[in-house]
């Protein structure tokens, strides 16, 4: 059976996409073409990601190969899709998580408390930006963009004193060594569907759905639906500062913990649940409604008007 995957052309986009081919052949017999597309977000690498169009950025193209019949699926870091849902795809499966965590990477193996006063930290995500300012008011926040190699070279060459990438991403690249400290959840919590990778499948192809269901990981994919269920609730897509994850606790139950915070990291909000895995979407809804209640709408809405 041929089976043609679209992805974006970065060498992380590629290992993911080659890493579903891995699994898939180990369930069936395949035969793996990657179709490689490029999208407006790897277009545009000089202005912020804030100041472009945020849904979609990394997904659109991606998905409109599937769409148009050049591929069969696509495969995206799951935390660049849109919780807005495309009628004519549907998310096929959620393969088995990778860490979640964000890390500092410093030139000088300083950790996040050891930085001295006023370092220049890069990062492109509001995210990561209000939590350490919340932590670290101090620190100069500079736009970060690029691929994780030109993230890392930026670096290397002098343009920060640290930088704040993912794990997974560093993981799959064999660039792990490159970490100085792990950013634990307590302080840094991830961007939603962080560590995952989302496969989307037209709706009418049942043949290639029922395929990718043999590569779905009911655990993360509980864990993701009520982390995007939260966000798709607080409306506040891919820029805002928000910051959430979903894990299993000893009973196998699914706990969710969730942040919403002002861009300038000085409000922080906070709201936990716990469910069952079957319950991930109202789990999700539930932590929303109580973040909402605590004034979570106002702070998104604020960071929407910043440019």
């Amino acid at each position: 059976m041929k089976v043609r995957i679209a992805t974006r052309g970065s060498r992380l986009a590629i290992w993911q996409a080659e890493h579903v081919a891995k699994l898939l052949s180990q369930v069936a017999a395949v035969d793996i073409e990657l179709v490689r597309v490029t999208s407006s977000g790897d277009r545009d690498q000089t202005r912020p990601v804030a100041q472009l169009e945020s849904q979609g950025l990394f997904t659109k193209e991606i998905q409109q190969a599937v769409l148009d019949g050049r591929a069969d699926f696509a495969v995206h870091s799951l935390k660049d899709l849109p919780t807005e849902a495309t009628p004519e795809l549907i998310l096929a499966a959620v393969p088995e998580r990778e860490s979640v965590n964000d890390v500092l990477i410093s030139r000088d193996g300083m950790g996040l408390s050891q930085l001295p006063r006023g370092a220049r930290v890069g990062t492109g995500s509001r995210r990561r930006r209000a939590q350490l300012l919340h932590v670290r008011p101090d620190l100069e926040l500079l736009d970060l963009r690029g691929n994780v190699e030109t993230r890392l070279q930026k670096l290397h060459d002098g343009q920060f004193e640290a930088i704040v990438l993912a794990s997974a991403g560093l993981k799959r690249l064999g660039l792990a060594s490159e970490v100085t400290e792990e950013l634990m959840p307590e302080a840094m919590l991830p961007a939603v569907g962080q560590g995952a990778l989302g496969i989307e499948a037209r709706t009418d192809d049942l043949g290639t759905q029922e395929l990718l269901a043999r590569i779905d990981h009911a655990p993360s994919r509980a864990a993701v639906t009520a982390e995007r269920t939260l966000l798709a609730e607080l409306c506040g897509g891919c820029l805002a500062p928000v910051g959430a994850w979903a894990q299993l606790d000893d009973s196998r139950r699914l706990v969710l913990d969730a942040v919403v915070l002002s861009l300038d990291g000085r409000q922080r909000l906070h709201a936990t649940g716990t469910d069952s895995l079957e319950q991930a979407d109202a789990l999700g809804r539930r932590v929303a409604a109580d973040l909402l209640s605590q004034g979570a709408a106002e702070l998104i809405a604020a960071s929407r008007d910043a440019k």
